[in-house]
């Protein structure tokens, strides 16, 4: 919900209320909260508050250089080996994306495109690097939520994904890499925009304090 910007960025988080949501207790949420505080999603101010944080752009900058470096090295070995079944199950994940982008169902389309992703780490034999990517991507993915694709973007994101299909299946692991470090460029560069857009939600480099205003827990 942090991710999904439902609790945006000063929201105050109730113990109480989340415990009432999730039907479960408070201990539970209490340590639910203290490791979105070490992935820096919230920032918790004892005997007074707990707030989701802004969005950290230098830990973006950073998981943006994890999630690259990580993806660059996958689709050359995919296009190194270049197996069929994975060839068709990413033709199959773009295929999908379509459908969404056709029907205009922008969060289905976003998970879709995370999915394309995943099934990449998969292929290339290394799953748990999914996980490793996305304990250190809260921040990224909440920009990437903020720059969520409108109907136009999606057919640049569709576009981009077949390249790098194309490349894996030509066996051209130089030109996967490009096409992938071309998609993945996106949000980071566009972040000037969103920080004008969303003051109230960045932080930028100079550290500037979260601000506190949304009450109550459930809603932004």
């Amino acid at each position: 919900m942090i991710v999904a910007l439902n609790f945006a960025p000063g929201t105050v988080l109730s113990r109480t209320a989340l415990a009432r949501r999730f039907g479960v207790s408070q201990t539970p949420v209490r340590d639910a909260l203290m490791r979105l505080a070490a992935e820096g999603l919230v920032e918790i101010f004892p005997q007074h508050a707990t707030v989701v944080s802004m969005i950290d752009l230098t830990a973006a900058r950073q998981a943006h250089f994890l999630r690259r470096s990580l993806e660059l090295e996958i689709v050359r070995a995919l296009a190194i080996e270049c197996r069929s079944e994975t060839v068709a199950l990413l033709r199959e994940s773009i295929a999908r994306q379509r459908e969404f982008g056709r029907s205009g169902d922008l969060k289905s389309f976003s998970d879709a495109d995370r999915a394309f992703h995943r099934i990449m780490y998969e292929a290339a034999g290394v799953p748990d690097m999914w996980f490793l990517m996305h304990r250190h991507c809260g921040q990224l993915d909440r920009l990437r939520r903020l720059n969520l694709p409108d109907i136009c973007k999606i057919d640049t994101i569709l576009a981009d994904h077949t390249a790098i299909v194309d490349a894996i299946a030509d066996r051209q692991p130089e030109l996967a890499q490009a096409f992938l470090r071309k998609h993945l460029s996106g949000t980071l560069a566009n972040i000037e925009a969103l920080c004008a857009r969303f003051p109230n939600f960045v932080r930028r480099a100079d550290g500037a304090p979260a601000p506190v205003g949304v009450q109550a827990g459930l809603t932004p």
